[in-house]
């Protein structure tokens, strides 16, 4: 059986982590729709949001709510997209929820929702990382 990649991010491997406690964790999207992209998840396998134990959905959201406060002052974005796929859609079986910094006129759902992926350059991530975290933080 495949080791589910977001338990493996959790245990340390490569990730450009953004939040850490000890049950949620949040960390740039690989791939993402545009820069800045962050996936929040529990650090425990839970594998789609509807199994999402009810103790978990306070701590989660408070982090997608510090990931999404922090967008204005580290990205200078104008709000945040944020979404969960439930088994469709979901490429990761580890419960996660999306948050995307939105820009007026970006374009991202110009043709509907489109997940039209994106990289980053060389240290780009961990630089927008490390920004993130200390907003995050401070909120």
């Amino acid at each position: 059986m495949k080791r589910c990649a977001f338990c493996a991010i959790v245990d340390g491997s490569d990730a450009d982590v953004v939040h850490r406690d000890d049950r949620v964790i949040a960390f740039l999207d690989h791939a993402p729709l545009l820069k800045g992209h962050v996936l929040v998840a529990p650090v425990d396998h839970v594998e789609t949001f509807d199994d999402l134990p009810r103790e978990l959905i306070e701590p989660l959201f408070e982090v997608v709510q510090r990931v999404s406060r922090a967008f204005p002052k580290v990205l200078g974005s104008d709000g945040s997209f944020t979404s969960i796929n439930t088994r469709v859609s979901q490429s990761v079986p580890h419960a996660h929820v999306h948050v995307v910094p939105r820009r007026r006129g970006d374009g991202l759902f110009r043709a509907g929702i489109v997940w039209v992926r994106q990289r980053y350059a060389a240290d780009e991530a961990a630089q927008l990382a490390a920004r993130l975290r200390e907003a995050i933080a401070a909120s």
